[in-house]
Parts: C-alpha cells; structure tokens; sequence
C-alpha cells in the first residue's frame, strides 16, 4: 500500500464524539449533488498529484443476497452504461482510464450495489468505505490534492493506514488454477468425479459450466481473468428429491440444469420454495448448497493467474481437503526422505502410511529386495518407519514410497561370484526347475537351476532327481539385474571350469 494514506470526508472533525463516532447532522448518503461532486473532484486531483491517468479495478464485486447500504440497490448495480450487461471489462486486474473509475466511485458513493477497489500498484489506491469515507493512499504527499480537497469543502485527515487495507498477509497458500490444475480436473472428469465448474467472476456473482473431456478446454478459454474456480460433481437428476431436501430454513443456494442444458444458480429463503419449485420445473438436474461454508463440500479450488503465470488476484478460496494436499504435496520431491506411520496393510497388499496428514502408499515391491509372503512380515499397522519418496503424482494426488530405496541391494555382490560354485537349499520345485537359495538366511536370495542343468541326461520333472530341502551344490551362471534374475547351473558346478 502506498505510503501516504489520506481519509477524505465531508464531515467535520469537530463532530466527533470521544469514541471518533460522528454526531453532527450531515447525512450519510450520497447527496446526488455538490458534495457527491467534490469528492470527485478531489480524488482527481490527488490522481493528477501522483502522476496516473489509469487505474487498476482490484476485488469487485456486487450485492449478494444481504444488502447493508443506506440507499437502495438499483437495477445494473450502478454500473449500467459503464460496462456491458454482462458485465466484461468490470474484473480484478481490468484497467479503466480515471474518469471511468470516478465513474466507479460515484456509484459506490451512492452505494448502488457495485463495489472495487481502484489502484496502481504501489503508487495510488481508492477506497470508498462505509458512510462516505473515502480513503486515497499515494506514493506522494500529494500537498496541492489535500488543498484542493479542503477547498471543496471536505475534511482530508492523514493516517498511518486505511482501515479497509488488503495489503497484510494472509494464512494459508492459494492455489492457482495452473497446468497441474488442470491436468488434476481433466483427470477428475475422467473419473467421473467432477462434472460442474463455478466461475466467480465477481463477489457474490458466479457462472455455471457443466464440463466434459471434449468441452474443457473451451470453458477454460473463456473464464474471466482472475476467476475464483470451484469444481463440484455432478447434478442429481432427482430433481424433486433435491427440493424435498431444502433445509426448513434458508438462505440456500439452488443450482439447476435446464431443458437445454443451461446452468443457472440463485439465493433462495424458505418463504420462496414454492416459487422456486414453479421456476426450475422441467430441470434436467440439480443440487442444493448451504451457504455455510463448512457444510460446502466442493472437490478442489483455485483462482486463475494472469497470462504470465503469476496469481496476482488478492481474493482467495475456502481451501478443501484436496487444496490441502496440493499445498503439502507441493512441499515434496522425487528423493526426499520422509517419515510417517503405516496406517493400513490392505487385503490387496498395498501398505498406507501417514506422512504429516497425506496418506502416501507402498506397493508391494517396494517393501524390500528379499522375498517375502506378504507385507505383514515387513511393516505392522502403528510403525514408524523411514522412506524415499519416488514419485509426487499431482494430477492424482498420490505419492509412492520406498522401503527398499534406503536398504542396500543384496544382488549386486553376487555379479562378482558369477562363475563361481556354492552350496544352497532347494526351496520349491517348478515344472522348469528347481529355485535354490543361496544366502545363508531365511529371507536369502534365489536362483534358478534349470530342468537342463540338474543332471545330466533329459530330466522329466525335477522331483526325480531333487527334493525342498536338499542341499545342492551349484555354480552362478549369470546375475541378471534389471530383471532380478540369478541363473544356477548344477551340472556344471560338477563340471571343471575350462581354463
């Protein structure tokens, strides 16, 4: 926020009572008049004082569903003739050149519904606030605007800072709605998880899509720059089952899809069921919203970045369970260690672990380079233990560990026995050979003996000429790595190596 801050009302400060309230006799709406003009006039001149013909809108917004104001809302939200019905170019980040965005002011003076803030970044800001307080901050002391606005019979004051500054920082991280966002919804809608995008274009103003692999991109060409996007699953199709579920009181928000396939949503108090009922008749589809947010339960969220990728738009979304994730698993790397809690062995062998509230998953080849018959005999559910992370998946938010990455393959030593004759047990017969463990442990490593090299002659079945259990004594033949292989041979441990 610029440094030079500047409270600018028609109130004297005379009439202020100890609390800073005032109490004189001025009225607090817009005067349509000279007072209205004054104001205009001195925000004019300290945008002259600071050396700018252009502003910036940043959070705009209109009346939703409770209105505040001294004045009533009048139709076009005070913004008919400024902008087109559909309200483009009225967006956060839209330049409009001063007499349009005093134009803007007037209308926010009169408190005719429509709300922004007007700036250059780091130079200038206006803010109307609440009973015609208008508060101008510049990078300049601006001397000549604070005459001109006291000439016109206003009561400029400087403070240290405006009350309504949008400049402090915030919790949390916002997620932009960039590449992996929407890799991440093209692969919900492949699922069959998402079928619906909110586009809140403006405070307390949103546009419906219903969205589809084929349709996507198009939607996504024309959202408003610096959007607010919500995606939600899909319609219900019961469209009376959704009205006898509307809440015995409201407010609530009733989305709906027409006859045509046009989405349309409104704010509804229980005193206007009925008429609501009559409106969406002949619906496809629909779904009822509680405004509370905690009873809001969209899939993910983000808000669009301008063309060059940065987010520059000051609102921010509720963050859901999955917006959660995205900002812990964008905090990981392919590599990083990490450490958590095995919360579930499932039946189907994969093993769940909690690293920090993210549940991350081992498969079952990744537990150990040894043998063994199921997870249970490497982790238990309540163990800490230590992995690699191999892979952050943000398109299906999943992140694969590794146990093993951190122990040392035992295969590797054996390249250098290759040629070389040992002693083994015989621990299962197939019909092709017989697997002999040559590690001196439970868990030991295995070869392979092939039917052709466990004696000489033609060999039928390997129980005829050995049985589990046996010791044999065999040569390594050839350590196959990349497909954790060890190739045996018994006939030639028998057979002197030709020199």
């Amino acid at each position: 926020m610029p440094p030079f801050v500047y409270r600018i009302t028609k109130y004297d400060p005379a009439d202020r009572d100890e609390h800073g309230s005032y109490i004189g006799a001025e009225d607090s709406t817009s005067d349509h008049g000279p007072v209205e003009a004054a104001y205009l006039q001195a925000i004019a001149a300290f945008a002259e004082d600071t050396g700018i013909d252009r502003l910036a809108i940043r959070e705009p917004g209109i009346s939703g569903l409770a209105h505040f104001g001294r004045e009533p809302v009048i139709d076009g939200h005070g913004l008919s003739g400024l902008f087109p019905p559909d309200l483009s170019g009225f967006h956060d980040g839209a330049e409009v050149h001063v007499p349009l965005g005093l134009e803007l002011v007037r209308a926010m003076l009169r408190d005719n519904g429509a709300w922004c803030r007007l700036a250059v970044e780091g130079r200038f800001d206006v803010q109307v606030g609440w009973d015609q307080y208008v508060y101008v901050s510049s990078d300049k002391p601006c001397e000549r605007a604070v005459a001109r606005a006291r000439a016109l019979g206003l009561f400029p004051e400087r403070l240290e800072a405006s009350p309504y500054d949008t400049d402090s920082e915030e919790p949390g991280v916002q997620r932009p709605a960039d590449d992996d966002f929407w890799a991440r919804l093209r692969w919900s809608i492949a699922m069959r998880h998402a079928a619906i995008l909110e586009e809140g274009y403006l405070h307390n103003v949103s546009r419906w899509h219903r969205l589809s692999e084929d349709t996507l991109d198009a939607v996504r060409a024309r959202l408003t720059p610096r959007a607010q996007l919500t995606v939600w699953p899909d319609l219900s199709t019961d469209v009376d089952a959704v009205l006898a579920s509307l809440p015995d009181e409201g407010p609530v928000e009733f989305v709906w899809e027409d006859e045509k396939g046009a989405l349309s949503s409104t704010m509804v108090y229980e005193t206007g069921y009925r008429e609501l009922a009559a409106r969406v008749a002949g619906a496809r589809a629909a779904m009822a919203l509680s405004l509370t947010l905690d009873e809001r339960h969209p899939l993910f969220t983000a808000v669009l970045p301008d063309s060059d990728g940065v987010l520059r738009a000051q609102w921010r979304t509720e963050p859901t369970p999955s917006d959660r994730d995205w900002v812990f698993l964008k905090t990981l790397h392919r590599g990083q260690i990490c450490t958590g809690t095995v919360t579930e062995i499932a039946s189907f062998g994969v093993t769940f672990v909690d690293i920090g509230g993210f549940t991350a998953m081992i498969n079952i080849p990744e537990l150990s380079w040894r043998r063994f018959d199921h997870p249970s005999d490497i982790v238990a559910v309540g163990q800490r233990i230590t992995a690699e992370i191999l892979d952050v998946d943000l398109v299906r938010e999943c992140v694969p560990l590794s146990l093993k990455a951190l122990q040392e393959d035992p295969m590797p030593q054996f390249i250098q026995q290759v040629g070389q004759i040992t002693h083994g047990t015989v621990t299962k017969l197939v019909p092709f050979g017989a697997f002999v463990r040559i590690e001196d442990r439970e868990d030991g490593l295995e070869g392979l003996v092939h039917l052709s090299e466990l004696a000489e002659g033609h060999v039928d079945r390997p129980e005829d000429v050995v049985q589990v259990g046996d010791i044999l004594t065999v040569r390594i033949v050839d350590v196959d790595l990349p497909r954790r292989r060890i190739t045996l041979s018994h006939l030639q441990a028998l057979t002197p190596e030709e020199g």
